[in-house]
């Protein structure tokens, strides 16, 4: 039996949720969804701030509905579709953020291993480790103070710079720099260290 669009319009929400779950007919759970899709866009916009993403959660939302449905009992379908919209979003910006950690987490490791570079693979590898441990040694208590804390916190107690800057009661960018010009300091010393 074809779909009747006209006589099911003045159907009741009740009464169309109670037909999609005898009959599974996706027009008419479209039918009953173009009545809240405005408000399921809203919803959407009003959280993830992004058109696009919007347009997709409500695809994503509709294609979820039928599922639902099918499985749930649903009283009032307005105020069920809120909840539902408002939960799919929330998720949405929960993963959304757990993959920005996870890169900025990337990069820190990769900046971290790229600054440690150095002193994994010093320019001359002719050196025996004891030699190239005697350089490092005494090239560290040659740097500046603070440049000296910050390479020792760094390198060798594996602090990152929010807990060296804790610990120093300095600025996070002043570590980054004395981390930075103390490796400077530190490769240019053992490369040229004599007794």
């Amino acid at each position: 039996m074809a779909f009747n669009w006209f006589k099911n319009k003045e159907k009741s929400d009740e009464e169309l949720l109670s037909e999609f779950r005898q009959s599974g007919d996706i027009d008419v759970l479209g039918l009953l969804f173009e009545r809240y899709m405005h408000l399921v866009y809203g919803v959407c916009l009003k959280y993830l701030k992004n058109k696009e993403n919007a347009q997709d959660a409500v695809t994503d939302i509709f294609e979820k509905l039928g599922k639902e449905l099918l499985s749930k009992s649903v009283d009032n379908f307005k105020p069920w579709l809120y909840v539902v919209t408002k939960n799919h979003c929330l998720m949405f910006l929960r993963t959304q953020q757990s993959q920005l950690r996870k890169e900025k987490e990337f990069e820190k490791t990769e900046a971290d291993f790229m600054e440690s570079d150095f002193i994994l693979h010093p320019d001359n590898n002719d050196w025996e480790p004891e030699e190239m441990d005697k350089r490092l040694q005494q090239c560290l208590k040659r740097l500046r103070e603070h440049q000296r804390a910050c390479i020792e916190l760094f390198f060798f107690k594996e602090l990152c710079y929010r807990e060296i800057s804790d610990n120093l009661k300095l600025d996070i960018k002043k570590v980054k720099s004395y981390i930075q010009n103390g490796k400077r300091n530190l490769k240019i010393c053992i490369e040229s260290y004599s007794e």
